[in-house]
């Protein structure tokens, strides 16, 4: 097996499982339905996505997802954002939204510069 930088074949970075009883589970969706992210990575970082805050049975802050497609639009896209997200991820503050939403994480020293 080749390692995935070395590789042509790109089927890693995505699929879509059409047996699933709930697809589509995300609106909107413009390209190919990338169920590789089912259960985003991005729950518990800081991301760009449409979340909505809310407190669970427990006293818990979670973030609601329901309504981001940014990890299932398309497998090469998905992918790209995914990765750029989780190269430095920030803890997610359990904080709503910002508008505009937050920034990509940048290495120490490199803040600032335009948004991928």
């Amino acid at each position: 097996m080749q390692p995935k930088d070395t590789t042509t074949n790109e089927g890693f970075k995505g699929f879509t499982n059409t047996s699933c009883p709930f697809l589509p589970c995300h609106q909107g969706v413009q390209r190919e339905f990338n169920c590789l992210f089912c259960y985003c990575p991005l729950i518990a970082y800081e991301c760009p996505g449409p979340y909505e805050v809310f407190t669970d049975a427990n006293g818990l802050t979670r973030k609601d997802c329901s309504a981001c497609t940014l990890p299932h639009d398309g497998y090469h896209q998905s992918w790209n954002f995914i990765q750029r997200w989780l190269e430095y991820p920030v803890v997610w503050s359990g904080k709503p939204r910002t508008d505009p939403p937050v920034r990509r994480p940048r290495p120490p020293g490199q803040e600032g510069g335009s948004e991928d």
